[in-house]
């Protein structure tokens, strides 16, 4: 048995064994325990559209690697015999034009190519006072906050982790913080299985026209940053075309932004849960960088990342990805994989006695090249708010937290907290 919960979550499933994905999240941890029960392949039904899904840690690391799982929509069955369309609301994280995260081979490694140079690790320690500065000046508006509240309640997620990687990767990109409130509004809102389709796809026009707005003035006027990095050529390289920097921009910002996000809140939850892990942290007992990959591992930032299409049969154990089919990485279920993880996978553990090797930020091509960038942003982050507030605590019951309806992110709608115990 592969899954901790597996016992529990038969019979959940439908007749044929399909799990359906709750678009709204009211029931993540039961949905983790439903798929993880039929792995290592999972027959689940996304908004009406079959698709596959990976659920073991084994089988995820082949099939990221594998040459006949590729990016291109057009190699979707579904979507060439027009049963997906535009109006399906989850096609604009999958047909978002052109982009590193869209393709494959030579020209994923040449569209990749200069983000990585951005954010390499001397880079990251360049900008890291930056980022230190940044945590400082929200962790004092986070005591403005706290101060000006009648009960002392302040929402952690709205006034600290949401504002900070929206700075940093701001920063990097050279978007003015005035525009940060706008794309963090229409980026909510793409993501929302609430808002209608129409209203997504105008959103989608709508950052397009910002994105090019801003490619457009760094083309004439270029700066130190990295959409300058993107329009410019390497000497005696291809430069990037308008459509592409652009798509690399608009997701980049994405999600440069949403696993940072999670990773932070999900991070407090987890030991402000658990006072005895806590306390070892604080005093120096298990490091930071060990809160942070056990978090990762065990309630990753991303839940399904969409999606991957064959190019023909591929068999995984007694299952086999027909050619045409889509396919999706289920992280979440994953990170609780007992083959990988041990037994005792299902709980949160920084003292675990094996390595914490998880996958979280994927494996392979298109491994997250932010993946870095948001370790550094947490392990600056986390230590310099319990540094500031060390009585911290949730405002409200553990269980009395709220999943936003994002099928993809893990994210809260809100996080209520006690600056002071």
């Amino acid at each position: 048995m592969s899954c901790p919960h597996a016992a529990a979550a038969r019979g959940t499933a439908s007749s044929d064994g399909t799990v359906v994905i709750d678009p709204l999240v009211q029931d993540l941890d039961g949905e983790t325990a439903r798929l993880c029960a039929v792995g290592p392949l999972a027959r689940i039904e996304l908004l009406g559209v079959p698709a596959w899904t990976v659920t073991r840690h084994a089988a995820a690391r082949r099939l990221l690697v594998d040459p006949r799982l590729v990016k291109d929509i057009d190699a979707w069955e579904l979507w060439r015999n027009g049963q997906v369309t535009r109006a399906w609301p989850l096609i604009g994280m999958i047909d978002a034009g052109r982009s590193m995260f869209t393709v494959d081979g030579a020209e994923h490694r040449r569209l990749r190519a200069k983000t990585s140079q951005a954010l390499t690790p001397r880079r990251l320690e360049d900008i890291r006072p930056r980022i230190e500065e940044f945590t400082e000046e929200l962790l004092d508006a986070l005591a403005e906050h706290g101060e000006r509240s009648e009960d002392g309640v302040v929402d952690l997620k709205a006034v600290f982790a949401q504002p900070l990687p929206m700075r940093v990767i701001g920063m990097l990109m050279g978007v003015d913080e005035a525009e940060h409130p706008m794309l963090l509004k229409r980026y909510k809102a793409f993501f929302s299985m609430l808002t209608p389709q129409d209203e997504r796809l105008a959103l989608l026009a709508e950052l397009d026209e910002f994105y090019t707005a801003l490619v457009r003035e760094r083309t004439a006027r270029p700066a130190d940053d990295l959409t300058s990095a993107l329009i410019l050529a390497e000497e005696g390289g291809e430069p990037l075309t308008e459509e592409e920097v652009i798509g690399n921009l608009k997701a980049m910002v994405a999600a440069g932004h949403e696993t940072t996000i999670g990773l932070i809140l999900n991070s407090v939850r987890a030991l402000l849960a658990r006072p005895d892990q806590l306390r070892k942290v604080l005093d120096g007992e298990v490091a930071w960088e060990t809160v942070i990959e056990e978090t990762l591992r065990w309630d990753t930032p991303t839940t399904h990342l969409l999606m991957r299409f064959a190019t023909e049969d591929i068999r995984v154990g007694d299952d086999v990805i027909a050619k045409g089919e889509g396919v999706v990485i289920s992280y979440r279920v994953i990170g609780r994989d007992t083959e990988q993880h041990g037994p005792d996978a299902d709980e949160f553990d920084i003292t675990r006695p094996t390595p914490i090797r998880h996958m979280t930020f994927g494996h392979g091509p298109h491994i997250c090249p932010g993946a870095a960038l948001s370790r550094v942003e947490a392990g600056i982050a986390l230590p310099a708010l319990f540094a500031r507030f060390p009585g911290l605590r949730a405002a409200v019951p553990d269980d009395g937290i709220r999943k936003l309806p994002v099928m993809t992110q893990n994210d809260m709608e809100a996080f209520p907290v006690l600056l002071h115990g």
